[in-house]
């Protein structure tokens, strides 16, 4: 690959992480980003470095429109502009609840992190990427979010996730003449540790809740997501693509709930 620059919000750690480690070692330089992991960004950073590209580290929350707007500037000083941008980030609330019981400023932050900041950081970025006539933009979604299915206890965090569906497809039409492809990745159920573990550390481990029988692992979806950021994947835009071993993590909930 020529050599781009790629950013990967919320990439300390987990699949972000591995995504960082699988586009350097496909050619790109790297902006490592983080909002409190300081310590393991610098780590990931030397790491990429020793790959021979170059890697940068920058603090910002992505539901912060402040954050988002230092983010791109510092980049774009220090490595020219942003090739890729790949929206990892994304708050999310484990505990389950029902919308009424949350309070308005979750409501605010899920959706903003979310929905709202990556719409604004495309927005930033796609200036640059219109001029090189080149970009590459991926978003995360969750299983089966393009079928706008119900979610209880997710309804905020599935509500933004949905309304980033839409927006996905309507971004990879407008931008596709500009040489900018747009698409969105879900991943599976991958939790802990598996999130920065190679398919080769899980492939004979038993997963009971996935069709597949294996738990998913970083490597899984970084690998894909290297794919689409390919010169030769030009013609792969506006896809939402599940990545699960087969899991749908809705009616995983569903069936849970009719146990208890």
């Amino acid at each position: 690959m020529e050599r781009k620059v790629a950013l990967i919000t919320g990439s300390a750690k987990g699949l972000g992480k591995m995504t960082a480690l699988t586009l350097a070692e496909q050619g790109c330089d790297i902006v490592v980003n983080y909002v409190h992991s300081r310590d393991e960004a610098e780590e990931l950073r030397e790491a990429i470095e020793r790959k021979g590209a170059r890697c940068i580290t920058v603090q910002g929350d992505v539901s912060r429109s402040e954050d988002m707007r230092k983010l791109v500037a510092e980049t774009e000083q220090r490595l020219g502009g942003i090739d890729i941008l790949i929206n990892n980030a994304g708050p999310f609330i484990r505990e389950r609840r029902l919308f009424a019981d949350y309070k308005p400023e979750e409501i605010d932050y899920l959706m903003r992190g979310n929905l709202l900041g990556v719409i604004e950081l495309d927005h930033l970025v796609l200036p640059y990427m219109r001029r090189k006539h080149w970009g590459r933009v991926i978003h995360f979604g969750f299983g089966h979010a393009a079928e706008a299915r119900a979610w209880p206890h997710r309804a905020v965090y599935a509500a933004a996730k949905v309304g980033l569906v839409s927006f996905t497809k309507t971004l990879a039409v407008e931008e596709a003449g500009n040489g900018v492809t747009v698409n969105m990745i879900c991943p599976g159920d991958i939790r802990g540790a598996n999130k920065e573990k190679h398919i080769r550390d899980v492939e004979h481990i038993t997963d009971e809740e996935s069709p597949r029988g294996r738990p998913g692992t970083g490597e899984d979806i970084a690998r894909v997501i290297a794919f689409l950021c390919l010169p030769q994947s030009d013609f792969i835009t506006g896809n939402i693509m599940d990545i699960s071993g087969g899991l749908d993590p809705i009616r995983t909930i569903q069936s849970t709930n009719k146990k208890s």
